[in-house]
């Protein structure tokens, strides 16, 4: 009976593979590649002649009983094109069919976007939560931004260059204009952290097309999100008995305090239901 050795590979330079993850490749007796071209320019590169095997998002579940055949002869190497296997890849189910046929699973450390974006951004916080890629539902991404509104910790997710605006709105109207770091091409030639605000990233990349492969590490919600809230509840109420609009009254308040405009619009609906049935 062999091993399921997890092995991360490089998120970009490939001198980020370790010697302990080359010396896996080249021992196995198989790799699972997410990406076969990928994983091969890498085998290629440190001249490793390891047999290769697609498994990927639309064939793991039909792969499982080639891979579970091939670990009762020896090891194999799971890989995804880019970091650590299982963490929004390919490998969960493989994992956790190796565990219950008895399999031992051993989880090599190794490059990781999640970590080197999040250490990287540096933002205030004692913890983060990952959120791999948003649903592309734009109802279901705002859904589950709703859920780590409140959350006090650092909120960590991938997002692709084509619909990097439209999250960074959703994030927006969903979360506030809190601090952020757009973390782009990590550990490559062009790679770049972008500091500020919600607001700031989409003037910049609303002026400039997104490139590149973007990790988003947001800042976590304050501790002093209910007084911004009482604060903006005055503020909505003079607003509105001053004949303001709800869109102009909404964005600006929701702007100053730093709120989600869903947030601020509710306290709209709650001071016209007040008027209206006091």
């Amino acid at each position: 009976m062999g091993r399921l050795l997890v092995v991360p590979t490089p998120i970009g330079n490939l001198e980020d593979v370790t010697m302990r993850g080359l010396r896996a490749l080249r021992e196995a007796s198989l790799v699972l590649a997410e990406d076969t071209r990928r994983t091969r320019h890498l085998l290629t590169h440190f001249d490793i002649h390891t047999r290769l095997l697609a498994y990927h998002q639309h064939n793991k579940r039909s792969r499982l009983p080639e891979a579970l055949e091939a670990l009762s002869q020896g090891d194999v190497a799971l890989v995804s094109s880019a970091g650590t296997p299982s963490v929004a890849d390919p490998g969960f189910e493989l994992v956790r069919a190796a565990i219950e046929a008895g399999v031992e699973v051993d989880v090599l450390p190794g490059a990781s976007a999640v970590i080197t974006a999040y250490v990287g951004a540096a933002l205030p916080s004692s913890g983060f939560t990952f959120m791999g890629f948003l649903p592309r539902q734009r109802s279901d991404r705002r859904a589950r931004l709703r859920e780590v509104a409140t959350y006090p910790y650092a909120i960590v997710l991938y997002e692709a260059p084509h619909r990097l605006i439209s999250t960074l709105e959703d994030i927006q109207l969903e979360l506030g204009d809190r601090q952020m770091v757009a973390a782009r091409e990590l550990t490559k030639l062009h790679q770049e952290y972008v500091r500020g605000s919600v607001d700031e990233q989409l003037d910049r990349y609303r002026a400039a097309e997104p490139r590149g492969e973007f990790t988003l590490v947001i800042a976590g919600c304050e501790q002093k999100i209910t007084d911004s809230m009482e604060l903006a509840r005055a503020e909505i109420e003079r607003r509105r008995s001053g004949g303001e609009r709800s869109k102009e009254a909404v964005a600006q308040v929701a702007r100053t305090y730093r709120l989600p405009r869903n947030a601020v619009y509710d306290l709209w609906l709650e001071a016209a239901h007040a008027a209206v049935d006091p």
